[in-house]
This record gives structure tokens, sequence and C-alpha cells, in this order.
């Protein structure tokens, strides 16, 4: 049997592995991936002995921020990053939930003050079963991570 690699290495950036099946594409478009210049190499639905199935993503030149994590990790808490250097991984850490995230996304509530006054977005978030739940600082109303992955 041939060992050959099915996504191609790069020299320097990021690699989120381990993204669970079907939810790289999201990632993708919550990071704002595909309106960038950076050369992106993307796998789905690639073979896993941990998840049966996963999503890899590789972007050559660029680190991830802490806030891209944190939103990174509602998505795909079982994700893996690793820091490539000189086609080494020179770090490597896996995901968690944050407790808080605070201005990654606008509430979805219309009525709530962070569309009407100065003031930066700050959810709670808490796993429950196989969702991760939302709840806004200042409405107080709580919303799945799929209605977030819904906003733009």
């Amino acid at each position: 049997m041939n060992n050959k690699l099915q996504v191609e290495a790069i020299c320097q950036g990021t690699v989120i592995d381990h993204i669970p099946a079907g939810q790289g594409v999201k990632i993708l478009h919550r990071l704002h991936l595909l309106n960038s210049d950076a050369r992106i190499t993307v796998g789905f639905n690639l073979p896993s002995k941990a998840l049966g199935l996963k999503d890899i993503i590789k972007v050559e030149g660029r680190m991830f921020t802490e806030q891209e994590a944190n939103e990174l990790a509602l998505f795909a808490s079982s994700a893996t990053i690793n820091v490539i250097n000189d086609y080494r991984v020179v770090d490597k850490f896996t995901m968690a939930i944050p407790k808080t995230l605070k201005g990654a996304f606008t509430c979805p509530n219309s009525n709530c003050i962070t569309h009407n006054e100065p003031v930066a977005s700050n959810f709670y978030l808490r796993e429950i079963r196989d969702d991760v739940q939302l709840k806004c600082h200042y409405c107080e109303k709580s919303f799945s991570k799929e209605i977030i992955a819904e906003l733009r």
C-alpha cells in the first residue's frame, strides 16, 4: 500500500486538523478565509481514526488570533491547531470552548442593546449535549451555535 499524503504540506502557517466532517465550510466562511489572498488547502471527508471522517484546513503564511481560535472552537471543539514553521509542527494545541466570547458575533436578537449602542457583543457559552448555547450578556437570550453560524 502506498502511504502518500492526501493533503499537501505547507512551509509556514497553520493547520486546523480533526475538524468534524461538514464543519470545515462553516469555518472557512466564519473566519473569512475565502475572501483572503492566503493560500488555502482544504480537505473534506478525509478518513480519521478518531472521528470516522474529518475536515482539514491548511492556511499558509497565517497564524490565527486568540479571537479566531475561540470562534473556531465554537464550530470544532475537537479540532487541533498545528503551527507550522519550515514544514515542521512547532506548536500544537487542542481547542476548548471558551467561557465567554466578546465581539465575535452580533446578537441575533434585533432588540438587543448591542444593535443601538456602541458596545461589543458578549456571550456566555455552555455545552449542552452536542450543541453549544450562547447567552447574550445584555439581553440574556440564548441561541444555538447554528443560529450564530448563519450570521455574517
